[in-house]
């Protein structure tokens, strides 16, 4: 069953607040697919996401490195941008299914729908919509 929420969001503190908290609820294993135009929020939200985990590292978009991975106890944080694979071939070259197989773990996905027949049944949805100046509204689903 699925189950979606919306979040109206006014400020960077807010938006980091939601994934923070989102994080907080999570278990290991958890895929989250980040959707979001440019500007939207990813980035906020991921650094709110990463600080719920514990992460106390800069939090950056991975667009031009693809991966960034933050150590947390016990496993890690997957932040990934997929926006430079081309499809699922490309992202079994490039070895995503390690991350999204990494049960000690979470990830974070950017631009999922690239590689979308290798994403697990049970995920996360997170779309980030720029409402106007500053305000955000954060939709979240959660798929089984």
């Amino acid at each position: 069953m699925n189950t979606e929420k919306i979040i109206l969001s006014s400020s960077e503190e807010e938006t980091e607040e939601v994934g923070f908290n989102l994080a907080k609820s999570l278990p290991r294993g958890s895929v989250v697919l980040l959707y979001g135009n440019l500007g939207a929020g990813k980035t906020v939200f991921a650094r709110g996401f990463a600080r719920g985990l514990g992460v106390e590292d800069s939090v950056s978009s991975p667009t031009y490195t693809i991966a960034q991975e933050y150590p947390i106890e016990g496993g890690r944080l997957y932040h990934l941008d997929l926006y430079r694979i081309s499809d699922e071939k490309a992202g079994l070259a490039f070895g995503v299914d390690e991350f999204l197989d990494d049960k000690k773990s979470y990830s974070l996905l950017e631009w999922p729908d690239r590689i979308k027949g290798l994403l697990p049944d049970t995920l996360t949805k997170v779309e980030l919509t720029h409402l106007e100046e500053g305000k955000r509204e954060i939709k979240i689903t959660h798929v089984c």
